[in-house]
């Protein structure tokens, strides 16, 4: 993997979110997947630390189904999103895999506000053959520590 590569894949990610594309963006995870944003910037052992989502393969489609099903709000009334990922460092990078970190800015609007969003993210990519694919994603909300609003979409 290049770094441009792993740039537009994260790039290409942040569109998917940003438009409720989520079956879309379930096909980038890699079949042993885990995504965690936990309640902490300097967490490091999901098992140990509570967690805003810890989520396996199963749980990241669980959630999205329950996100597509208009339990939240109607399919009409989802919130606008955009986000801005920059600061990409390429931890280490093989042919196979990378550890990637970037800082995003997340702009939600809903109902008459707008939420923002800040924080770093952690992707562990893997080229699975048929495309790079996430095998972990780390969200560190900057503010982790206030309370927050549910959240109406995937981070």
């Amino acid at each position: 993997m290049n770094r441009r590569s792993i740039e537009d894949f994260l790039f290409y990610e942040a569109r998917l979110m940003d438009e409720h594309r989520l079956r879309e963006w379930l096909s980038l995870w890699s079949d042993d997947g885990v995504y965690w944003v936990p309640t902490s910037v300097d967490a490091t052992d999901p098992d140990k630390e509570v967690s805003i989502i810890y989520d396996d393969r199963s749980k990241i489609t669980d959630r999205i189904e329950y996100l597509e099903s208009g339990t939240i709000r109607g399919a009409n009334a989802r919130p606008f999103l955009r986000r801005v990922v920059g600061n990409v460092e390429l931890i280490r990078a093989t042919e196979e895999a990378a550890d990637v970190e970037s800082n995003f800015v997340l702009v939600e609007a809903r109902d008459d506000r707008q939420f923002f969003w800040a924080g770093r993210s952690f992707h562990r990519l893997r080229d699975e053959g048929n495309g790079i694919k996430i095998a972990f994603k780390k969200v560190l909300l900057t503010n982790c520590k206030q309370p927050m609003s549910t959240l109406q979409f995937l981070i």
